[in-house]
């Protein structure tokens, strides 16, 4: 069981007040927080080893190339990659992803294949994809959900198929919460002869990730949804695509010899990551993982497990609200998306803000799947390791509220 008392005091933000109350932080699929050692990890880089890496033989650049090197060791271990090459940090996932569809994707994908994705996807993980396709002359196809919001496997066997160049997918919806059985859809995808690239930016907070079990071509996520600042991110990628994949960006560090008119390109990773890189950022992503570690997965689990099921009942006891998505525990995780009768849920943020709890309203990146839903948003909740069942209960006092304040009777 976490020492959630701890755990919170290692997290300067949770302190705060906002508006007068308590910070209730509860849009963490959006970013976390992060804890002292991270911040501390940033910090000591910034003020002692702020060098830049792979360019000098002087202490500070070789101490720069050392804890980003350090930092990506840590990377493979936590995603169980073979090889330090098959990691590549970008800025995000969603440049991540932006990197497959447009170094593997316009190099690979030919006239009259099909990509498969998700009604669910984040843009992130789709736009590209539609753009690939144009310029390919490729069909966008994609998987639709149950009334339960989970993917019809039948159905799905049905739309990948012989002609799949791409299954493009996430472990978890951003939306919905729902944990799709990606295994089982990946290894469909691949007797079809399909590439599957996985969007991990969801998941990797809340579930051990394993590439290798995954058998994933391509897996992405990000730092900042991780425990880790802003401006750095991870793709995964085997080996024996990476080799082949032209660079996604030209300049400085990605190069091996330039000359007037050609130029060969570094070994990987470093092919793959032109310009000076986010150092501060690895670093920090390198510490959140050494802090998720020491406090173990089953733990981490078993509390935000605990958390979704107190909050799906307590949310469903309030009137005129609707959850939307999976009530069923085993097959989502810690997000869970809402509509409160008569009330936009931009209001709703507006108003449970002034209670100092901080949630999340809009589309969620997913445009396609509130027209499919037809719905034009909902409001998210998020938790994470650090959230507590009290937490919940001012929510719920809030959202109690809130159809008064918008001049309801009840």
């Amino acid at each position: 069981m976490l020492d959630i008392e701890t755990i919170r005091s290692e997290f300067p933000a949770l302190g705060q007040n906002v508006n007068g109350k308590p910070l209730v932080y509860l849009d963490n699929a959006a970013t976390t927080q992060m804890p002292v050692g991270v911040l501390e990890a940033v910090r000591n880089y910034k003020e002692r080893f702020n060098g830049n890496p792979h360019r000098g033989s002087h202490y500070l650049s070789v101490k720069a190339t050392m804890l980003l090197e350090e930092a990506r060791t840590k990377v493979a271990k936590f995603i169980n990659s073979p090889s330090t090459k098959e990691v590549v940090f970008t800025k995000n996932a969603t440049e991540a992803l932006n990197l497959v569809a447009y170094s593997y994707g316009l190099s690979s994908i030919q006239s009259g294949d099909e990509i498969v994705i998700c009604i669910s996807e984040h843009h992130s993980n789709l736009v590209p994809w539609q753009r690939v396709a144009g310029l390919k002359g490729a069909t966008l196809r994609y998987l639709y959900l149950t009334e339960e919001y989970e993917i019809d496997l039948e159905r799905a066997k049905q739309i990948i198929n012989e002609k799949t160049a791409v299954l493009a997918i996430a472990v978890m919806s951003n939306a919905l919460g729902t944990i799709y059985p990606i295994e089982k859809i990946v290894d469909y995808a691949h007797n079809q002869g399909a590439v599957v690239v996985i969007d991990g930016a969801q998941s990797v907070p809340h579930l051990k990730t394993d590439v290798q079990k995954l058998n994933a071509d391509f897996f992405v996520f990000s730092g900042h949804k991780l425990f880790a600042p802003m401006g750095i991110g991870v793709l995964y990628g085997k080996e024996s695509f990476l080799k082949d994949m032209p660079p996604f960006l030209m300049g400085g560090e990605m190069v091996e010899y330039v000359t007037e008119q050609e130029t060969s390109f570094n070994e990987l990773p470093h092919k793959f990551e032109a310009g000076t890189p986010n150092v501060e950022g690895a670093v920090g992503l390198g510490a959140a993982i050494d802090y998720l570690s020491e406090i173990g997965w089953e733990k981490i689990t078993e509390h935000e497990k605990s958390l979704t099921k107190y909050a799906l009942e307590k949310l469903s006891e309030v009137q005129y609200l609707k959850i939307i998505g999976s009530k069923n525990l085993e097959k989502r995780g810690p997000v869970i998306s809402f509509t409160l009768e008569g009330c936009h849920p931009h209001d709703i943020s507006t108003i449970v803000d002034m209670d100092g709890i901080a949630l999340r309203a809009g589309h969620h990146c997913a445009q396609p799947l509130m027209n499919y839903l037809q719905l034009p948003s909902t409001s998210r909740v998020s938790f994470s390791l650090y959230n507590t069942k009290e937490e919940i209960d001012i929510l719920v006092e809030s959202l109690s509220k809130v159809r008064g304040w918008l001049g309801y009777e009840s």
